[in-house]
Parts: C-alpha cells; sequence; structure tokens
C-alpha cells in the first residue's frame, strides 16, 4: 500500500489502484492525506501542461517542512486524473 511518511509520521496512504502516478510523483487521493499535518502554503508554480499548484507544508511533531506537499486545485484536461489528489517532496519518504 503506497504512503508517504516524514518525521516518522504516516502522512498519506491509499491503495495501489486509488493512487495516480504522473512524472514519477505518487499522487494520493485527499481522502487519504491525513490533514492535521497540512499547512497552507502562499507557493504556488506554473506547469504548462498540469496548471498551478498549489502547496502545503508539514507540520509533524512540531518541526515544519515547507511547500512539501503540491496539488492541482484545477489542473489542466490534460492531467485531470490528479484532481483531488497531493503528492509529496523535500524529504518527504514515498513508498510505492
Amino acid at each position: 500500500m503506497p504512503k508517504a511518511i516524514w518525521n516518522g509520521a504516516v502522512i498519506a496512504e491509499a491503495a495501489a489502484d486509488e493512487i495516480e502516478i504522473v512524472e514519477g510523483n505518487i499522487y494520493f487521493p485527499d481522502a487519504a492525506v491525513h490533514q492535521e499535518f497540512l499547512q497552507a502554503s502562499d507557493t504556488h508554480t506554473v506547469c504548462p501542461w498540469k496548471g498551478t499548484a498549489n502547496y502545503y507544508h508539514l507540520a509533524v511533531a512540531g518541526q515544519v517542512n515547507r511547500d512539501a506537499a503540491w496539488y492541482y486545485p484545477q489542473p489542466k484536461d490534460a492531467a485531470k486524473q490528479i484532481a483531488g489528489h497531493v503528492a509529496f517532496w523535500h524529504g518527504v519518504q514515498v513508498e510505492p
């Protein structure tokens, strides 16, 4: 079962048939992400084919990993399968 782990906490966990893999990144459905670890970020980036990404900081046990998660609130048609999904990086261990 794919999972994302940071600072000793499981941030997300989902069945293999619930995730999406795009450009080598595993996108977890929103329902599989433990929202209590997410903090809103003002960071945004733009991908020419996926659209505008928004970010979250992760907060676990008093530590913050800035902009360690991202999602596309309104992905372009070419990436519509990742709507409602979150991906991780910046030291987050993602196990397929």
